[in-house]
């Protein structure tokens, strides 16, 4: 007989999903937050108010999966209810940069006197602000706000030069929730 390992993640009130095959959909007011569970070995089974994850068989990788398909299904959950912030620091000592928003793109003009514009992609869903020397990346779903941060990381990357001396670049400084927990506890008790 083949054993099943499961997890069971509680849906808080207030967020619909469905499951369609390998596809979990998350809704909250008008927005949706959708991941696809590519595996063989796991399943996603809907509850009443939760969702299991089960696989098989009850193996040290199985049970690894099911626990990573666990964390993605939180932060979901996370990004509906609070919202993922990543700021990120324009850093440069002799040229000053030139950092623009352009509808999908992010221009970075004048990076170490360069006189071709350097482009950073911005993932759907997700909104950059820049103010300043300070840029913030923020939106519900933590894997497009993350991977554009580190667009803008990229973007800015210096190679063949000694990056003690070279500091120019944008650099990731803090990361966190959109709303902090107080800010949601406010809402609830509305």
């Amino acid at each position: 007989m083949i054993e099943i390992y499961e997890e069971k993640i509680e849906i808080p009130e207030g967020i619909e999903f469905e499951i369609h095959g390998k596809k979990l959909c998350l809704k909250k007011g008008g927005e949706e937050n959708c991941y696809v569970f590519e595996s063989a070995n796991v399943m996603l089974v809907p509850e009443k108010n939760s969702i299991a994850i089960r696989g098989k068989p009850d193996t040290r990788g199985v049970r690894a999966l099911v626990k990573t398909f666990k964390t993605h299904v939180t932060n979901l959950i996370d990004g509906l209810e609070k919202g993922f912030q990543y700021k990120l620091s324009v850093v440069f000592s002799h040229f000053p940069m030139n950092i623009v928003v352009q509808g999908e793109n992010v221009e970075i003009n004048n990076f170490a006197g360069e006189k071709k514009p350097r482009i950073a992609k911005i993932r759907p869903g997700v909104k950059v602000e820049i103010k300043g020397k300070d840029i913030t990346v923020s939106g519900i779903n933590k894997e497009r706000v993350s991977q554009t941060s580190a667009n803008l990381e990229q973007a800015t990357r210096i190679k063949n030069r000694d990056t003690r001396i070279f500091q120019d670049g944008i650099y990731l400084v803090e990361k966190g929730f959109l709303k902090n927990e107080e800010e949601t506890k406010g809402e609830d008790n509305e």
